[in-house]
């Protein structure tokens, strides 16, 4: 079973309907036991930094995450998701974050629209598993802070919005993704199959 954090925030049943289109059973939860209890844990997000890790900490899933990271279960973060990822969080404040991953989250420098929002190309700093078969290098975003400060073999894919930026990130068996598969039609349903896929 799959694993998708509920703290309260996010797009929570379009990430799980896009898992059970791809016939994997997928749960909504913010049970410790049943992160436990899955095969694999999602951390998607929608919304600001501070309340979101709040939220996590607030239901103790912050250290239920980690513990089950630790021990080797496949996890991913998704847009404010993979923010949580990072060491800290500079959104309307500095906040601590889950730090499975170096980093810090900041704002957009750039004289563009902010939000970043629509469709964008990926680049290759290295290729894992999550990205098997995928040749359409366009994915789906919607944000306004970023991953900064992330060393280079962490770094998976970046992206080009102003100037370049970290779009995913890979350590070991967790992986995040700035960008949305769920919306990123067929070449998003690829990427989210991958990460079931991982065993």
């Amino acid at each position: 079973m799959i694993a998708i954090v509920d703290y309260g925030m996010g797009n929570l049943r379009s990430v799980q309907k896009a898992f059970e289109l791809l016939g994997y059973d997928a749960a909504v939860t913010d049970s410790k036991s049943s992160l436990a209890d899955a095969s694999h844990i999602v951390l998607p997000g929608v919304g600001a930094f501070r309340d979101a890790i709040a939220a996590l900490t607030e239901k103790g899933l912050d250290e239920a995450i980690k513990k089950e990271v630790a021990k080797g279960k496949p996890f991913l973060g998704i847009c404010l998701g993979m923010q949580m990822l990072f060491d800290k969080s500079y959104e309307d404040g500095e906040y601590d974050g889950l730090g499975l991953v170096g980093g810090d989250v900041v704002k957009f420098a750039t004289d563009l629209k902010i939000p970043h929002i629509g469709w964008n190309t990926l680049f290759y700093n290295k290729r894992t598993r999550l990205f098997d078969g995928i040749d359409d290098n366009y994915f789906y975003f919607v944000h306004s802070y970023h991953a900064a400060n992330v060393a280079k073999c962490d770094v998976e894919t970046t992206c080009v919005y102003g100037y370049e930026f970290v779009a995913s990130v890979n350590r070991d068996n967790v992986w995040g993704v700035q960008f949305h598969p769920e919306k990123s039609g067929d070449t998003g349903l690829r990427l989210l199959k991958n990460f079931g896929d991982i065993k």
